[in-house]
């Protein structure tokens, strides 16, 4: 069974943010990111992880996000941080907190649980059912095995996030960095990451939620990073990581659509319409045939360019 999304949000750029860091996090309100997630997992030593997550929900209430959506990665469901997370933060965050998202997912029961959580939560802090959303990570080779049925497991899952460091872990691959296509001693001759991509948007697309492209580890590397997210938004991706506010433009600029798409799309469906007037099913622009698939593809071009803001 799918389920479609309860909101469409805006996610060309998710920044992390390490939740023990205040001065980041304040950093982090005031950036061009889509979607800003405060950090209790990956960013925080063990014994800072209870104490991170007062700060998380100051930085959720106090300070001033914009139009930004406000998400907190919280540590995996078999860990014993996860359940106090979700309690301490959805319960003193309330209605300042956007999206949960859970790393480290193996499988439907893992969303269940979570879901569970807030569904409660949100009924006793008088919150909207399924107010708050929910990204899950694909980094683990059982996740990528049971993308489907984890991308079909809620209807308050809002994405899938490739976790590229944990996946290339988990399945035993050669590599430099995180995100990167550099495999040293061990060159692969392609993309490396094409089936893992490919795998998780197509899940996505048939359950109506949004595919997020992982992380770039080098931050030095501006170049390399755009390239990784130009493969990803070719394969559907509708946004990536930033593990640095240095990489929000590239990610921004990305996953719009240029202006040459945008006005060729408002060109083909202005030629659509026309040809229908006349009793056509197809027409002709710029000495292409233009069909219903063509209206297909250029209708998502003009929606995802008005919710950049770029088309009325």
């Amino acid at each position: 069974m799918t389920h479609p999304s309860p909101v469409r949000r805006l996610r060309r750029s998710e920044l992390a943010t390490p939740g023990s860091n205040e001065k980041m996090i304040a950093k982090a309100a005031e950036s061009t990111a889509d979607l800003v997630f405060l950090d209790l997992e990956d960013a925080v030593a063990p014994a800072e992880k209870d104490a991170a997550r007062g700060k998380v929900v100051r930085g959720l209430t106090e300070l001033d996000w914009g139009a930004k959506t406000r998400a907190c990665r919280i540590n995996p469901v078999q860990t014993p941080w996860c359940f106090g997370d979700v309690i301490e933060v959805v319960g003193g965050a309330a209605g300042a907190l956007d999206v949960v998202i859970v790393p480290k997912v193996r499988g439907p029961r893992d969303v269940w649980f979570v879901d569970d959580l807030l569904t409660q939560l949100e009924a006793r802090l008088g919150l909207p059912h399924r107010g708050i959303g929910m990204e899950v990570l694909i980094e683990e080779v059982e996740a990528l095995a049971r993308v489907d049925e984890i991308a079909a497991a809620s209807p308050r899952l809002e994405a899938l996030i490739l976790g590229f460091g944990d996946l290339s872990a988990d399945q035993g691959m050669r590599g430099d960095h995180v995100g990167g296509a550099d495999q040293g001693a061990f060159p692969y001759p392609g993309d490396i990451w094409h089936y893992a991509r490919c795998r998780m948007v197509v899940a996505a697309r048939t359950n109506g939620i949004d595919a997020i492209d992982g992380p770039y580890a080098g931050i030095g590397d501006p170049e390399g990073y755009r390239a990784s997210a130009v493969q990803a938004a070719a394969l559907g991706a509708v946004g990536k990581w930033c593990v640095h506010p240095g990489q929000l433009p590239i990610a921004n600029e990305v996953f719009a659509p240029t202006r040459v798409e945008l006005d060729k799309a408002v060109a083909v469906m202005a030629a659509l319409r026309e040809a229908e007037e006349n009793g056509l099913g197809a027409a002709v622009h710029q000495g292409s045939l233009i069909d219903a698939a063509a209206r297909r593809i250029h209708e998502t071009v003009i929606e995802r360019a008005r919710r950049c803001g770029m088309h009325p």
